[in-house]
């Protein structure tokens, strides 16, 4: 049984892990790389991967998170923080951290996510489901395979 990395029990966090078929040096660009984020999550990025760089993504056509980045250690992590631009957003550009872990795991690869600062039981089941939506993506991307259209992206399109 592999040990949790982040206290058990944080009231304000969302985690999940995933298994990519995939060594870390493949999957870590898909956190830190432009056009490798928007094969997995969103229809354009801004990424900037060194302490206080940009993280922008247009995940939607229409949702726009936003932070900067907090730590960087090519392969293993990838610290940044993450809120919504625009108004009435319940939660602001750079209010919240995502932790993402990566573990080799023989040829693949264990990716540890942990989105904290989500103060709300609306604002962690939202991005639960968001993270559970993107990281099915991630899993497939990462291995070298197509995700597909992305739902939310035609979804946000139309609307």
């Amino acid at each position: 049984m592999a040990t949790p990395p982040f206290p058990a029990g944080a009231a304000d966090a969302v985690e999940r892990e995933i298994h990519i078929a995939a060594p870390p040096e493949r999957v870590f660009p898909f956190f830190t790389d432009p056009d490798k984020i928007v094969q997995w999550k969103g229809v354009s990025a801004e990424a900037d991967p060194r302490p206080g760089g940009i993280y922008r993504v247009n995940v939607t056509g229409r949702d726009i998170v936003r932070g900067r980045f907090v730590e960087v250690v090519p392969n293993t992590r990838v610290v940044f923080t993450w809120g919504w631009e625009g108004p009435n957003q319940p939660l602001s550009p750079g209010s919240s951290t995502v932790e993402v872990t990566l573990i080799a795991d023989g040829g693949g690869t264990i990716v540890r996510l942990r989105h904290s600062g989500l103060t709300t039981q609306e604002l962690r089941d939202s991005h639960a489901q968001g993270w559970e939506h993107f990281l099915t993506r991630l899993t497939a991307a990462g291995a070298g395979e197509d995700p597909g259209p992305d739902p939310w992206v035609t979804q946000a399109m139309d609307a």
